[in-house]
């Protein structure tokens, strides 16, 4: 009966420290996945919301249409 019992503790013990590391891991993966959300999310924000035209030069201020 003891082989029983000891069997039984060793098991939840293992379950235990794999449930440990699967929480360090998810803690380092959160970590990970939101220091790239704010990568992203400063990328995103550095373009300009509305993109700037030419207005002067001969480059994207002329257009000469032929019909």
């Amino acid at each position: 009966m003891s082989d029983s019992i000891e069997g039984t503790v060793a098991a939840a013990t293992g379950l235990q420290n794999w449930n440990m590391m699967q929480e360090k891991d998810n803690l380092l993966l959160r970590k990970v996945l939101d220091g790239q959300s704010n990568t992203i999310l400063s990328l995103v924000n550095s373009v300009p919301s509305v993109p700037q035209l030419a207005n002067g030069g001969m480059v994207g201020t002329l257009l000469h249409v032929t019909a």
